[in-house]
């Protein structure tokens, strides 16, 4: 199982108290170069434009963000977890996207979701349709994207979206394309779009849950004829490291509910060494091929380094 570094861009107020946006950034791009000196093997970035919930606080763009640390590194991979399809032109998404992976000489991995940041729809003037129609908008921006990274050009009518003719040229580094991630856990929905267009996935739930969702993406699979195994698996999880497990599960912020399901303690890379290596063993047991991290102490490059001693290169 490979990790990777979820980066901090400001959606948990990660630069609250900040004055300086540039050393906000150099902050970011820090902890990029730690995570690739360290051994991981992605960094990501959420796509928002506001923290959740809204505040005055700096959020980075995800799109210039990911283009700025490709020219700061040179091995990780970069990607977006994810990108929100509604904020831009599936179309226009397929052509950044190709540019990225140039710039970034083939490290991309677009990850791209249905949305769900309602305010921040309406702050920014975006129209925030229901959960049917979002996915069905996935769906048919999914099939643009891909036929405009693989095919000489691209004519679609769809209900949402509609291109005739579109050229993409480059269309990236990567063949046979830029790897597509669809992230969602949706069991009749979301993981059938993985199964239907996605090289990978990313289902942020327990390892326990993994084990289920996971059973029902290779359904899906199986039933369009997919090799499910073609398929990267994904999962993300929060690190909180104490000398005991009591000192660690009494650090969980009281947000973790708003984004983890279930009980955070009890499944993620939080409690003494001993606990999270169990944990880790869980989650590679799952069937999970790269792990996301969030650290608790998010701004610091130590956090970083220290856990892959631990536990990447031991």
């Amino acid at each position: 199982m490979k990790f990777s570094l979820y980066l901090p861009t400001g959606l948990g107020h990660d630069f609250a108290g900040y004055s300086d946006p540039v050393a906000a950034y150099e902050t970011i791009a820090e902890l990029a170069g730690a995570a690739e000196e360290s051994g991981y093997e992605t960094v990501w970035v959420a796509d928002h434009f506001v923290p959740f919930p809204a505040a005055p606080d700096y959020m980075f763009e995800s799109w210039t963000t990911l283009t700025a640390l490709a020219g700061r590194t040179s091995r990780i991979r970069v990607g977006q977890m994810v990108t929100g399809n509604n904020y831009r032109n599936p179309a226009l998404q397929a052509k950044m996207a190709s540019t990225l992976d140039v710039v970034s000489r083939g490290r991309l991995t677009f990850g791209i979701g249905a949305g769900w940041y309602e305010d921040e729809y309406t702050a920014y003037g975006y129209r925030f349709d229901d959960a049917r129609t979002r996915l069905r908008q996935l769906d048919e921006a999914a099939h643009i994207i891909r036929s405009l990274w693989t095919q000489p050009e691209t004519s679609f009518e769809g209900e949402h979206y509609r291109v005739h003719k579109a050229l993409n040229e480059p269309k990236g580094v990567q063949r046979p394309h830029i790897p597509l991630l669809i992230a969602g856990s949706g069991e009749k929905v979301t993981l059938k779009l993985v199964a239907r267009h996605a090289d990978a996935c990313n289902v942020q739930v327990s390892p326990e849950e993994l084990v289920r969702k996971y059973g029902i993406l290779e359904s899906h699979c199986a039933a369009i004829g997919r090799d499910y195994h073609s398929i990267t698996r994904t999962s993300s999880s929060y690190c909180i490291i104490a000398d005991t497990d009591a000192e660690a599960r009494a650090q969980v912020p009281p947000w973790a509910p708003m984004v983890f399901p279930g009980e955070l303690a009890d499944y993620g890379l939080i409690g003494s060494p001993d606990t999270v290596r169990e944990r880790i063993a869980a989650y590679e047991a799952a069937g999970v091929d790269e792990l996301l991290i969030s650290f608790h102490e998010s701004l610091d490059p130590g956090a970083v380094r220290d856990f892959a001693k631990e536990f990447i290169r031991s």
